[in-house]
């Protein structure tokens, strides 16, 4: 079922041609890019209720948190029932680093570190099965697009 669904959605020759919009954003390593549709998390009371709570979120669907400039960042699943791949990503949109399937309800600190503007929250397992790591590109319609190693067109 995951492998399905992800060859619809990703291609090995990289090939797929998102639509950079306020509701997706792409990732890219090695060949493979992905799409994801995503909420936002700006306002603080957004990102402070994140994604807890929630009992499920569909495959290939995430929440992106922008922060206003780029900065050291620090994440936590209380309150968080399901497993997160956590992607910390700084303000050219490459991601920094990963936390591979955080444990629902942990309440340690799960440092991104610093100099971090945006961070993408998606299912467990999914930068694995994507093959996903520090160096991945990442691609929105709100990034700085002067700054985006991986603009919008």
């Amino acid at each position: 079922m995951w492998l399905f669904a992800a060859l619809a959605i990703f291609s090995a020759s990289g090939a797929i041609a998102g639509s950079c919009s306020e509701n997706t954003i792409e990732l890219r390593q090695n060949g493979v890019q992905a799409e994801f549709s995503i909420e936002l998390a700006i306002k603080p009371e957004e990102q402070a209720q994140g994604l807890m709570f929630r009992e499920s979120m569909p495959q290939f669907n995430g929440m992106l948190f922008i922060n206003e400039r780029p900065r050291q960042v620090s994440f936590w699943m209380k309150n968080t029932l399901i497993s997160l791949d956590i992607l910390f990503i700084d303000a050219t949109g490459v991601v920094k680093t990963i936390k591979h399937s955080a444990t629902p309800l942990d309440t340690t600190a799960i440092p991104g570190g610093d100099d971090i503007q945006y961070v993408l929250e998606i299912n467990g397992g999914i930068a694995n099965l994507l093959g996903l790591s520090a160096g991945a590109e990442t691609r929105y319609i709100g990034y700085m697009q002067e700054n985006a190693i991986w603009p919008c067109e």
